[in-house]
């Protein structure tokens, strides 16, 4: 297998899995209702239609991950949608560990949002929908 073969396929990997993951959210929100993303949002003293963005980084986001269809397009709507998620809801878990595992508090959503910025600056690879 030469370079570019594993570069493509490390990259559809890291595509998919966070394509996978992050849309399982916004499956969920689809399932449950917007109606507690919206009321965060208002209850930061945002209209509530900005809730709604949140199917952009949840749902339409993680397919163009998965179809590497303008991943790095995808991957910033993932990106922004996780650094909304700090602001409304993990900001004061920002500084601290699990105290059961010690481990980042917020390990899960870091790993999205890098996870997230690592596929807008390498690009989908070969492997994908519309190419590099």
């Amino acid at each position: 297998m030469n370079q570019n073969t594993q570069n493509d396929l490390g990259r559809l990997i890291l595509r998919v899995a966070l394509g996978a993951l992050v849309l399982l959210h916004g499956i969920a929100k689809l399932r449950g209702g917007m109606g507690g993303i919206v009321g965060m949002v208002e209850a930061h003293g945002m209209p509530g239609f900005i809730g709604y963005g949140v199917l952009v980084g949840e749902v339409i986001g993680p397919l163009m991950l998965i179809a590497g269809f303008h991943a790095r397009i995808g991957a910033l709507f993932v990106a922004i949608n996780m650094l909304f998620a700090f602001a409304l809801v993990h900001m004061g878990d920002l500084a601290h560990l699990n105290p059961q595992t010690g481990g980042w508090a917020l390990e899960l959503q870091g790993m999205y949002l890098f996870s997230a910025i690592a596929v807008a600056l390498l690009g989908p690879g070969g492997y994908s929908a519309n190419g590099r």
